[in-house]
This record gives structure tokens, sequence and C-alpha cells, in this order.
């Protein structure tokens, strides 16, 4: 009993921190780094950072073999790169609660892709949870009721597609899980990831305003606080709790996203809302994702 709780905790607390992603992003972006910056800073720090963990802990889950490369830049530059960019951006056009929820549109891009790829039946439970997903985007976005509180087309499609890129780490994680650790997985995520953006982000030239103190936290924090530390945590806490129930658990990550954005941010939600975002959650709990790999957020 004493290890299920200790499971669920750890879960419980590494989702929470991945829901605070958007305070250090909030924080860099006041401080004129851009969303692309800010994916290089996050991937480069988490990067290195668990390299020396690993390095120190268990050596052996760095090595890789030259011809799965493919599987990393899948993950790390296909998926990372871009959801991570669309999450940002729909944080700066929207809210930290509305970008986390659209994020959480991934499990209905897993199942769309699963069925061509994987020969997965489209099931009715499937297609309700679409349906659900799909109404609760539309409520989100404040499309339908116009007004100041809408959210830009723009701002949804960004939402949207930080599911469909996290749902591809799914797609390309399912292939490397037949050969490696999930350590080994979200390293070399973060590594490739960061490889591809950082030469291209411009952030280099930010160096010198990236080593000022309250941005090298904020570095630390959106890369070790809100990245590492999650993924071991989560990681961790599968050991005693199955996969599903795990990934109903960390639907508290846009919960602590949204209470943060009304305490800090004074973001506002209107019924309409908090209606689109409890559908989203039923769409969730509906499918109850059994076999995605731990995520790489």
């Amino acid at each position: 009993m004493n290890s299920s709780v200790k499971s669920y905790g750890l879960i419980f607390l590494g989702a929470a921190l991945w829901g605070g992603i958007g305070v250090f992003f909030r924080a860099l972006s006041a401080e004129g780094f851009t969303p692309m910056q800010v994916v290089a800073i996050r991937a480069a720090v988490a990067g290195a950072v668990m390299a020396v963990f690993l390095a120190i802990k268990k050596p052996a889950l760095l090595r890789i073999r030259l011809r799965d490369c493919w599987m990393f830049v899948g993950t790390g530059i296909i998926s990372l790169v871009f959801f991570n960019w669309c999450y940002f951006s729909a944080i700066e056009l929207s809210s930290m609660s509305v970008a986390a929820v659209l994020l959480y549109t991934s499990p209905i891009f897993v199942v769309l892709l699963s069925a061509p790829l994987f020969g997965e039946r489209l099931t009715r439970r499937k297609l309700v949870a679409l349906a659900l997903t799909f109404a609760g985007c539309i409520l989100v976005s404040g499309l339908l009721s116009g007004g100041a509180g809408a959210m830009s087309l723009k701002g949804l499609l960004l939402g949207v597609g930080s599911g469909f890129g996290y749902a591809l780490y799914s797609i390309f994680g399912r292939y490397a899980l037949r050969r490696y650790d999930t350590m080994t997985i979200t390293l070399y995520t973060f590594l490739f990831a960061a490889l591809a953006v950082v030469p291209f982000s411009g952030v280099i030239g930010m160096a010198p305003a990236l080593l000022q103190p309250s941005n090298a936290l904020s570095a630390l924090g959106i890369g070790v606080l809100c990245t590492m530390l999650p993924y071991i945590l989560y990681t961790e806490g599968l050991s005693g709790v199955e996969t599903g129930r795990a990934a109903i658990l960390a639907t508290v990550e846009p919960a602590v996203a949204t209470i943060l954005g009304i305490c800090l941010f004074q973001e506002q939600l209107g019924p309409a809302k908090l209606l689109g975002m409890a559908l989203i959650f039923a769409s969730i709990l509906l499918l109850n994702t059994r076999n995605a790999p731990a995520p790489a957020k």
C-alpha cells in the first residue's frame, strides 16, 4: 500500500512540475527570448544535465546504434522541437491554461495515427473521445462566442499543433522502445533536439543575457525543474502504477498550469472555456491510453 501511494505521489508531483513550464517561459519571454530560443534552452539544459546524470548513475544507457538515429530525429526534432515551439507560441497568443489544455489533445492524434501505422481499431469509444475533444477545442478557443476573450485562429492552430507534435513522440517512441530504455530515449530526444535547434535559433547570440542570474535560474528551472526532474519522477512512479492510470493522473499538469496562470498572470476563464476543458479531460479519461511511452515533455 505504501509503495502504491509513493508511486502515485511521484507521478502527481512530476505532472505538477510540468505544469509550471509556462511560468519560466513567460520569464524568459519577458527578457526578449523567442519561443524557438526557449525551445533551444530547454532541450540543451535538459539534455546536458541528463547526460551527466546517466553517465554517473547508469552509463550503459548512453549507448545507441548509429542506424537507430532516425528514431531520435523523430522524437527530438520532428516531435519535441515542433510541439514545444507550438506550445510556447500558443502561450504567447492565448494563456498558459488554454495552451496546456490544447496540448492534451495529443491522445486523439495518437489514436488517429496508430490506426494506419499499427493497425489499431478505431472503436466507438475512440470516436466519442474524438468528438469530445473537438467540441472542447471549439469551446476553449472562444470562437463561437467571439468577443475580447476569443482566441485567434492562429493561436488555436498552434495549440492543436502542439498536441499533434506531442503525439508524434508516442509514434516514434514506440519504435524506439523496442530497443532502448525510456531514459535513453528521453536523453537522445533532448540531445537531438538541441543539436538541431541551437545553431539556428539565435540563442548563442543571446548568451550574455542568458548568463544574467535571473535568466540563468529560469533556464535551469525550465530545463531541470520542469523537464528532467519530472520525467525521472514520472518514470519512477510508473514502476508501481498502471500506465493508463498514470496517464489520467498526469492530467494534473493543465490543472496546475491553469491555477498558476490565474494566480500569477491574472488569466481569465469563462464558463465556456471551463466546459471545453472538462470535455477534453473527459476524452482523456475515456481513452485511458495504455501503450504510449513515458512523456518527454
